[in-house]
Formats: structure tokens, C-alpha cells, sequence
């Protein structure tokens, strides 16, 4: 059990372009060029600081993706729509995402502090580690690079990175000869008001928490029952301190999916009809890439099976997301339920992530709940549909996060590293 917390909870939302769900775009309250249009960034930067969040998260892609369950819309590269969003904010974090498979470290560590430094020292790079067949063509590649090796490469990737900003203060030339580059040289730019960019990871395989405990200072997890995350932030956390680092030193962040209303009957229906306005087979297509196996073959009707829940993952052809996989199957075997049941239980409770509808008030009580428990150090909101969604967040959960000591009346910092130090310390783990 965990004691000694205090501080408050670190509060990031995921701007899945639109909103997480398919059907977001079909509102009079944005055009088809709304993800295209500057004006559409600056007004989700300036909502977000109007309610002292954290940081906002922007994922990328190579690939378009499928919209049987991606949500998203056309991507732009990730730091290109920050500027944007940099240029009418002051305060709130900026993270993109950025992959190790598809990029050169050089050229990426100069991309990202550049970012750090014009934003004031706000940005975040959020390390992940492609894994879909279409990215890999995109780029040339018959095939995507197996499991461990995609992580080795990341591994290598991250502490070149982390070389090459530290020559922006030192100076010195990095000499790096290893199994995936050859680097010799140093950056010119200078470095940003926090030094560097903040480093995110995200991924629940063992190679991924691994390297949150050694170079992570923010993991975006994926959580759906409050046993899971707990275990999950004590092992990420003992990671730390094996690498002889803090524990405080990586937070800790799952994403949760979220629809609200002024009432818990009118999120539930806004809930079904964004998810009646989508494909019909949303929920089903995205359970089945999430799991590696079609669900569309199960019996409705009927429990899965213990042979899919209990049996052997082959890394070497699962190309989806090991933390995803391990937080469904753990909230299967803890409620039982059937194939149809699940399948409708996914717009309340989330996918891969967790989920939740309701009231604020009662939103709020679920984020106190796990920041008492020490199953977190924050959440990543993820809002069903990103232009009002983001507004009710600001104007109505923050001030009550606020009234329960949770959060920060103003900004106390002024660099995204500094957001971080300011919030929520460690609890005494047991």
C-alpha cells in the first residue's frame, strides 16, 4: 500500500486530432480543413492552458490508418502543429511523438531541442518503436524489424539523442559507434530554458518498462483495472532505483478515454450515439488488432476462451501493443464476460486504455481514487470528441480537482520539466 503522497496530479490530454472516436468530426462545430487549419491548434493550446493543464500529447503515424477503428484524421507531423500552438500559448507542455524505427537520431535531436528552445523550453519527445507492416513499406522496408530488435535500436537511439543535446551545452563531439549508428559531431543549437526535451515513453512490454526505469521521466501507460496500474507503477518505479535514479523522477500517466456529461444517463448517451454515428464493426476491428486474433470468429454469446486469455504470446507475429494486449485480458479474466457483453462494455469502459463515462464530479473521484491509491502520478485525458470535450475539462473538472487540493490554482513553473518537479511527489512504496 502506498502512503506519504502529496503534491498534485499531473493532468496531460491526448490530442487524438479530432477525438478518439471515429465519428468525431460529424459536428456542426468543425469544418473537413478544421485538423488542417492553425486556428483549430491555437484553440486546443489555449483551452488547455485556460485550465493550467500539464502537457498536451499529439501521437503520429506513416501510415493512414484504418477507419474501421482509427479515429484519427490525417496526421501532421507532430512538432509542425505545436509551433503552431506554441506561438499562442506560454505555459501548457508540448509533446510529440516520434519513432526510433523510422528515424535518424541526428536529425531528430536537432528537430526536438530546436522545438524545446522556440517554445521556451516546453517539449517532450514521446519515444516509440513502430511496428506496423504499412510504415515499414512506406519507407522501403519488404518487412517491419522484429520485437527486440526494434527495441535495441530504441534503446541505442535514446542514449544517442540524449548525447547529442548534452554536446548543445558541453560543446564536445559525441563519437558513437554502435550496432545501428555511426555518429561524429556534435549539435549548434543551443540548449532550451529546461536544458533539454522531456523524455516519454510508451509501451508495456518489459523491454519498454525497462527503459522508462533507466531514461524515462514520463510513461504513457495503458490501464484498465486499478489492480494492473498498481503493479505497473511499482515495477516502473523499482525500475528507477535500480538504474540509481528517483522513483519521482518518472511519472507515470495511463490514458483514459473519456465522454462526459452533466449527468451520467446523458453521457451515456452521447457515448452511443458518437459510437452509432461510427463503422459498426468499430469496436470489433479495434479488439481484434489490439489482441492479434479475430474476434470476429468468437460466439457472441459466449466467454473467451481460456486457450486465448492463458495461452503462449508469439512475439515474432504479434505486431500490436503488448501493454494494450495485457491490460484487456486482465479486465476479461477479472469480470468474466461474454464476447457481446465486452464488446458493449468497450464504450464505457475503453479498449486498451481505460475508459470512463460519466459526470465530472464523478471523473474526478476516479482520478482521486488512483492518485490515493499510488496507482499514478496523473492521467493522459483522452476526450471522445477533442473541440468540446477539452472545454468541459478545462471549465468544469479542473476547478473541481482544484476545490479537492488535487491541482494547481495557476501555473507555478514556467518549462514542462518544471510542471513535472512542481506536482505530484512519490508515495512511500510497499
Amino acid at each position: 500500500m502506498a502512503t506519504g503522497r502529496d503534491g498534485h496530479v499531473i493532468l496531460g490530454i491526448n490530442v487524438l486530432t479530432l477525438g478518439y472516436l471515429p465519428a468525431a468530426w460529424q459536428t456542426d462545430l468543425l469544418t473537413p480543413l478544421s485538423p488542417l487549419e492553425p486556428a483549430y491548434w491555437r484553440r486546443i493550446g489555449e483551452l488547455a492552458e485556460r485550465g493550467t493543464l500539464d502537457a498536451i500529447f499529439l501521437a503520429d503515424g506513416s501510415q493512414l490508418g484504418d477507419p474501421t477503428y482509427d479515429g484519427n484524421a490525417p496526421r501532421l507531423d507532430p512538432t509542425i502543429a505545436w509551433s503552431w500552438v506554441a506561438r499562442s500559448t506560454r505555459r501548457v507542455g508540448l509533446i510529440a511523438t516520434a519513432s526510433t524505427t523510422f528515424n535518424d537520431p541526428y536529425e531528430l535531436a536537432e528537430r526536438l531541442l530546436s522545438f524545446d528552445v522556440v517554445s521556451g523550453g516546453r517539449a517532450a519527445w514521446n519515444v516509440v518503436t513502430s511496428r506496423d507492416q504499412g510504415s515499414a513499406n512506406n519507407f522501403g522496408l519488404t518487412d517491419v524489424l522484429g520485437r527486440e530488435e526494434r527495441y535495441d535500436r530504441a534503446s541505442e537511439f535514446v542514449d544517442l539523442v540524449i548525447e547529442l543535446w548534452d554536446s548543445a551545452a558541453s560543446g564536445r563531439d559525441v563519437t558513437h559507434h554502435g550496432r545501428f549508428f555511426d555518429v561524429e559531431g556534435r549539435l549548434t543549437v543551443p540548449p532550451s530554458k529546461q536544458g533539454r526535451p522531456v523524455l516519454f515513453q510508451a509501451g508495456g512490454s518489459p523491454q519498454g518498462r525497462a527503459l522508462a526505469g533507466r531514461v524515462g521521466e514520463g510513461v504513457f501507460a495503458a490501464e484498465l483495472t486499478l489492480e494492473s496500474a498498481l503493479e505497473h507503477y511499482r515495477e516502473v518505479k523499482q525500475n528507477a532505483i535500480d538504474f540509481g535514479r528517483s522513483p519521482d523522477d518518472v511519472k507515470i500517466l495511463p490514458g483514459l478515454l473519456l465522454t462526459l456529461g452533466s449527468t451520467e444517463e446523458e453521457a451515456r448517451r452521447r457515448s452511443d450515439e458518437l459510437h452509432d454515428l461510427g463503422p459498426a464493426s468499430y469496436s470489433t476491428q479495434w479488439l481484434s488488432q489490439a489482441i492479434g486474433f479475430d474476434v470476429s470468429t468468437l460466439p457472441l454469446d459466449e466467454r473467451f476462451p481460456d486457450e486465448l486469455l492463458d495461452g503462449p504470446l508469439d512475439t515474432t507475429t504479434f505486431r500490436g501493443s503488448i501493454g494494450f494486449r495485457q491490460s484487456i485480458f486482465e479486465r476479461i479474466r477479472q469480470t468474466r464476460p461474454t464476447v457481446r457483453e465486452y464488446l458493449r462494455e468497450t464504450r464505457y469502459t475503453g479498449s486498451g486504455h481505460g475508459g470512463f463515462v460519466g459526470t465530472p464530479e464523478q471523473l474526478v473521484d476516479r482520478i482521486e481514487d488512483w492518485f490515493r491509491a499510488g496507482a499514478i502520478d496523473g492521467f493522459n485525458l483522452q476526450p471522445d470528441r477533442l473541440i468540446d470535450g477539452l472545454e468541459v475539462i478545462a471549465d468544469e473538472v479542473v476547478p473541481l480537482l482544484r476545490r479537492r487540493g488535487l491541482f494547481r490554482h495557476e501555473y507555478e513553473t514556467e518549462t514542462l520539466r518544471g510542471h513535472f518537479a512542481a506536482s505530484s511527489a512519490t508515495p512511500v512504496l510497499r
